[in-house]
């Protein structure tokens, strides 16, 4: 459906439909011979949005939400009544135009929602930025969520550099950009890891893991995904 070289590798949008599912359109992104995302497979990203979200007590929500995709972590979040902004930031320009274009299912829902701004820029960059926030708007805003979906995990990331922000330093800088009681929440591929658990525990004040099992028609039985839920204060 569309193709176009990046900075990171050649971005894919594709729809097929597989024996296994014969009735549904699939629609995969890949970038490089890395596959980003699935329509096939989102559970992992709607309990992402769930369970970061439900770490919260507060009311009207400022949240941001780091990596567009198929928009399925966004979606999720603005489910929730209580978030009243929502700020998807997205490095690669293509993944918001198949949004404002159509060409995804649920690109029409987030750009109608008028909580919702999509940001054409780099995650990574702006969180070890702490004196800019995640909007170009709201230089001086902090944030109740800030929920992460990009790499697959802290340490099998799309690019070297995004390591850095896997480190003590990186999330004691993603931390400034939070409330006092604001909860930073990743998604990430496989089991959770009990170092990565233990690293966000010695930043924040509270740390913990969730396994996020879903079917997967393709291999059969179920795969397993990972969210963390760190909050401060």
């Amino acid at each position: 459906m569309d193709f176009r070289p990046t900075p990171i590798g050649d971005l894919v949008l594709r729809r097929r439909r597989i024996p296994q599912v014969p009735d549904r359109d699939i629609y995969e992104v890949k970038l490089g011979d890395d596959f980003l995302m699935s329509s096939l497979f989102h559970e992992a990203e709607h309990q992402l949005a769930k369970l970061g979200l439900a770490a919260l007590e507060s009311d009207n929500l400022d949240v941001v939400v780091g990596g567009l995709g198929l928009g399925y972590t966004a979606v999720s979040a603005l489910e929730d009544a209580r978030v009243s902004s929502l700020v998807v930031v997205e490095y690669l320009e293509g993944v918001i135009e198949w949004h404002r274009n159509g060409l995804v299912p649920l690109g029409e829902k987030l750009t109608n929602d008028s909580r919702c701004c999509l940001e054409h820029a780099n995650f990574f960059a702006l969180s070890r930025n702490t004196e800019q926030s995640f909007e170009s708007k709201y230089p001086e805003k902090t944030y109740d969520a800030i929920l992460l979906d990009i790499d697959h995990t802290p340490t099998n990331v799309l690019h070297q550099t995004n390591s850095r922000f896997y480190t003590e330093d990186g999330l004691a800088e993603l931390a400034r950009h939070l409330k006092p009681a604001g909860v930073f929440a990743l998604w990430a591929d496989g089991l959770p890891e009990t170092f990565f658990t233990e690293r966000l525990a010695k930043v924040f004040a509270s740390a913990e893991s969730h396994i996020i099992e879903f079917g997967n028609p393709i291999v059969g039985g179920t795969s397993t995904g990972a969210v963390y839920v760190a909050r401060n204060q």
